[in-house]
């Protein structure tokens, strides 16, 4: 596996891993890459909806041409700051970073000249701008769609899921929490994925009715975004081998099975949460691997993800009642996560007699809220149409 990009690198041309590259982790730059992807279909189904009359443009007044504020200058001096107080030090105690980026990013360390260096020039280009500025600016009115507005949705779906998706995995163990706090609140793995999804929709949902876009219509665009977001993320779990992984497999290869080894059962060596047994002859940083043959669990959820993304597609334009289509994908997301739940690694609770997991419990609730939802809005689609 390629915990970080060092280890992608070494696969494709024989260079030796754990160099600079190593600063770059798989999980993070396939996170990245699932935000760029759900943002991309997101904002074309924005436009679609927006050039079928569903959306309309506002109003707003802006200043163009106008010398960076103080505020500005200030801003971009503390953000100078603090690239360089970081930057550097993490440049000097490169081992240290690409060990544990968290534990530096994160903590008051940092190269004071490095910071003021960024300070004098973030600060100094944007007090440049003001000072040669010529004229106040000019007011201009412009019109703004909704897809006019798709990074800032993607920004705040970003911050708000990821916050809800921490939340919900510490909420998964308690005991680890209590035992390790700072490590399970900023370690980058153990991300819940309905956590995300539930805290991702509220911040969005908030933003959209505050700026006076028709939710439901939003609603049907960020469905294929968010599976589209799904399927791209796992991938950087089944890559980087972040704990997703699925129970030992007991089950050989049948002759029938055609498709590579791995795709069945697999050990996730070099897995980059240093968990299993030692690599014989590994000198390299990440060196275990799991001592039993696992189900692959993140990617056959990417598959099922891009199943999910195919459905989605082929509905978008032949139903034509708002709503339907968003509570379509929580329908099949439930399904999706309750059954790959069976073959998952994740911790039991008791509930109600019922030997369940959290994201099982979630999944059975958004089934019916599913199936709830798209009666609901079926029908309020025919009355209307009738």
């Amino acid at each position: 596996m390629y915990p970080n990009l060092s280890y992608l690198v070494h696969a494709v041309t024989g260079w030796g891993p754990d160099n600079f590259l190593s600063i770059i982790q798989t999980f993070g730059l396939f996170l990245a890459l699932a935000f760029l992807a759900a943002g991309w279909v997101f904002a074309l189904e924005l436009k679609r909806k927006g050039d079928e009359g569903l959306f309309q443009p506002t109003s707003v007044t802006t200043l163009v041409g106008a010398p960076p504020s103080w505020n500005d200058v200030i801003w971009n001096a503390v953000f100078g700051f603090l690239i360089g107080y970081k930057g550097v030090y993490a440049w000097q105690h490169a081992a240290a970073f690409q060990q544990d980026a968290a534990s530096i990013i994160l903590s008051s360390k940092g190269h004071a000249l490095g910071g003021l260096i960024g300070l004098a020039i973030f600060g100094g280009w944007k007090w440049w701008q003001r000072t040669s500025a010529k004229g106040p600016g000019e007011q201009r009115t412009v019109q703004v769609w909704p897809h006019d507005r798709v990074w800032d949705m993607a920004m705040i779906a970003g911050l708000s899921g990821v916050g809800g998706a921490k939340l919900f995995s510490i909420l998964e163990d308690p005991a680890a929490l209590i035992n390790d706090p700072m490590g399970q609140i900023f370690s980058g793995a153990g991300l819940n994925i309905f956590g995300g999804l539930i805290m991702g929709f509220v911040g969005v949902y908030s933003y959209v009715r505050w700026k006076g876009i028709p939710g439901i219509h939003v609603m049907d665009a960020v469905a294929p975004a968010l599976i589209t977001g799904y399927a791209v993320g796992r991938v950087g779990c089944q890559l980087s081998g972040d704990g997703d992984w699925g129970i030992p497999n007991p089950h050989p290869i049948p002759d029938w099975w055609f498709l590579p080894d791995w795709m069945w059962a697999f050990d996730y060596p070099h897995n980059v949460i240093h968990e299993g047994v030692a690599i014989d002859g590994c000198t390299w940083q990440f060196c275990e691997r799991l001592p039993e043959l696992v189900y692959p669990t993140p990617f056959y959820e990417t598959m099922l993800g891009l199943v999910i993304l195919g459905i989605l597609w082929a509905l978008r334009k032949r139903i034509s009642y708002p709503g339907v289509l968003f509570f379509v994908y929580v329908l099949l997301i439930a399904v999706e996560r309750f059954f790959i739940e069976k073959i998952r690694v994740n911790q039991k609770f008791d509930v109600l007699g019922w030997q369940a997991t959290q994201a099982e419990v979630i999944a059975v609730i958004l089934f019916f809220v599913g199936l709830a939802g798209i009666l609901v809005f079926w029908k309020r689609g025919q009355s209307k149409a009738a």
